[in-house]
């Protein structure tokens, strides 16, 4: 059943001079502004600090988006303070806690602390609560001076939601005093329900299957938000940790904001999941939403980005109606904690804010020292500078990460018994970032730091579904990066330098030769230049060449996935799985699971024979001494490059 909190007033706020929001200069009698302040996805991020690089960065932080409430607070007669999911991982700090500290009965969780710290009346569950077991899950929220809530989560499932034994409280109502604009105070009941994707069940079965059940967002919306009407509440808030979705309900749909605003008796949703801001360009021109109104399916909402970037704000003006409360008016914005520059610098636009700092100062402190050492070894090193040219062991720990997840995420679905190949790129591979800018992780110790050189950026796991056509012209699209060469020509340049390093995809799985004889059929932005070009051969899959019709799951990213790059078969459409899971901390799953990896790349890909021909390529100094570890290439120093690079000579 639900929790029925009481707590004299709202949490009082700076009364710095400051310009009130007009919802609160303009209130008259029997009117009042009541201000909904989100935070999403905060993914342990307390810290402004980017472990991985091991660092400190200005565009995270929990500590700062603390810093943005007491002014946020000021602006408002009325405020409170809510949290839309995903706090228990996704940083090495949460790691940290989960596989060293441990989470015991009565322990305190430093993400829990500093929410704590700021007085939050609420939040809901995400679907990274459940990363690290249920026993974890509810040791570390435990520790929580606030209700949270979760309504499609059940422990044991009854004919109806409504009969469900939920994991957590379904909903919890807020008894609340509002002061209106003649200064005189009124009571308020709000409202607050939760909501995860049911894909939990399959992102979590290892943890969640015989445990828990998870049901539809907005089926499960549909039976109780008539329950909290019944039972008192004069505005109902929902959490929606989901991305917005297809305005029309869409049974067992992942993101399902849209649809779910659309629900009788919901008067704000705040959101977020998927990373992004709302109000914002990210929603521009989709179905269901209003950037200028800021509203989801009419209702008033909010996405406040991720790892504590913005501050999401709904504001609204409540007219007092007899016994009971109306919206009249509504406002929503997303209020950054940093910015970018002209010249793609980030400046900070507010300072941390001590208290959150100091609530998990000593776990951040281990956490550096965790990051700063082994989590596994490696008996193979794992550097780039011949990924370009070569089967490479950094991009190889990446395909082979993304193979190992996939196939435990497509386990038991229709898309398990397709065939599995992975795509990576090298990120670190010289060009404009200078002869030093490459992997290089020796044999031995594997810290988590290192992963942020295996994988520079913070993308997400994705699969698609393509033709085995589609695999070769997404294999012709990589190929774009090398010249055309002559045979029997000798010494030519090999690389075009404008063709980005990150847009060379190598695919695991299969089996080919790269003719650098032939012309590119794409050019570097991936439009096609030469429609009969084709430089891909002998790719085969199991042995046997590939049949053109044949269909294929592409482990990738998000940017791959969603078309950057200009692929064929993935232009988004073809996605059939989105993982929760950034592609970093797969890999250093992986690691931590196999306690030893062993990288070493396998050829499965090389360049076509070219009798008498001879090519000139450029990579780091630091090359050197890998000379004789790189597979499939006769390659040999050839003196120094431009600019203090080394340069090698591969004969074809």
């Amino acid at each position: 059943m639900p929790i029925h909190l009481t707590r004299r007033g709202f949490i009082a706020g700076s009364t710095g001079l400051l310009v009130l929001h007009p919802f609160s200069a303009r209130a008259q009698a029997n009117q009042a502004h009541l201000r909904l302040m989100e935070t999403t996805d905060l993914h342990v991020h307390v810290f402004p600090y980017d472990y991985y690089a091991d660092k400190p960065i200005d565009t995270v932080g929990l500590s700062r988006t603390a810093s943005l409430i007491a002014a946020i607070r000021a602006e408002a007669t009325n405020s409170i303070l809510l949290d839309n999911g995903d706090f228990l991982q996704g940083n090495p700090m949460g790691d940290y806690i989960a596989y060293e500290r441990g989470m015991d009965q009565g322990q305190m969780h430093p993400i829990i602390a500093a929410m704590n710290t700021l007085g939050f009346d609420g939040s809901t569950l995400g679907n990274h609560e459940f990363n690290y077991g249920l026993t974890f899950l509810m040791n570390a929220v435990a520790g929580a001076n606030f209700p949270i809530v979760s309504a499609n989560v059940a422990k044991s499932a009854g004919a109806t939601p409504r009969e469900d034994e939920t994991l957590v409280p379904p909903y919890v109502i807020l008894d609340r005093t509002l002061t209106d604009g003649a200064g005189a105070t009124h009571p308020i009941r709000i409202g607050i329900i939760g909501f995860v994707p049911p894909q939990i069940m399959n992102w979590d079965a290892k943890h969640l299957e015989g445990n828990v059940t998870a049901r539809d967002i907005v089926a499960t919306a549909k039976a109780w938000v008539p329950q909290i009407r019944e039972d008192g509440a004069d505005i109902v808030v929902a959490l929606c940790h989901s991305g917005m979705g297809d305005p029309n309900a869409v049974e067992g749909a992942e993101n399902a904001a849209i649809a779910l605003a659309g629900i009788e008796g919901i008067d704000a949703i705040l959101t977020g999941h998927s990373h992004l801001v709302f109000p914002g360009p990210d929603f521009d021109g989709m179905a269901g939403v209003d950037l200028a109104a800021g509203t989801i399916n009419g209702k008033p909402g909010v996405m406040a980005g991720f790892w504590g970037s913005h501050m999401g704000l709904v504001d609204l003006l409540l007219e007092r109606d007899g016994t009971s409360w109306r919206i009249v008016s509504h406002t929503s914005e997303a209020r950054p904690i940093s910015q970018r520059n002209e010249d793609r610098s980030v400046s900070a636009l507010v300072e941390d804010a001590p208290e959150v700092l100091a609530a998990a100062q000593a776990e951040h402190d281990a956490t550096l020292d965790y990051v700063r050492r082994a989590v596994g070894k490696t008996k193979a090193p794992l550097h780039s500078y011949f990924a370009l040219v070569a089967d490479d062991p950094s991009v190889q720990i990446v395909s082979i990460a993304q193979s190992w997840y996939i196939t435990q995420m497509l386990a038991g679905t229709e898309y398990a018994d397709l065939p599995l190949l992975s795509a990576a790129a090298p990120f670190k591979a010289g060009g404009r970032g200078g002869p030093e800018y490459y992997t290089d992780v020796p044999v031995g110790d594997v810290a988590i730091k290192n992963v942020a050189d295996l994988y520079l950026y913070p993308n997400t796991v994705r699969a698609v579904v393509v033709t085995g056509a589609e695999v070769k012209d997404w294999l012709e699209r990589s190929a774009g990066i090398f010249n055309q060469i002559t045979p029997g020509g000798a010494d030519q340049t090999l690389i075009n330098p404008d063709f980005p390093s990150y847009n060379f995809d190598v695919m695991d799985g299969v089996t080919y030769r790269i003719d650098l004889s032939q012309p590119s059929k794409f050019d570097k932005d991936g439009a096609v230049v030469d429609a009969t070009a084709s430089r891909i051969v002998d790719l085969a899959w199991n042995g046997a060449p590939v049949d053109p019709a044949q269909r294929f799951v592409v482990a990738t990213n998000n940017y791959r996935a969603g078309g950057g790059g200009a692929f064929p078969g993935a232009d988004g459409t073809t996605v059939i799985f989105e993982a929760p899971d950034t592609n970093r901390d797969v890999i250093v799953r992986y690691i931590v699971e196999q306690g030893t990896i062993n990288p070493a790349a396998d050829a499965n890909w090389g360049f076509a024979a070219l009798p008498g021909t001879t090519v000139l390529f450029d990579t780091g100094p630091g090359g050197a001494k890998y000379l004789s570890d790189v597979k499939g290439v006769q390659i040999e120093a050839a003196g120094d490059g431009a600019d203090g690079f080394a340069r090698f000579r591969i004969t074809l």
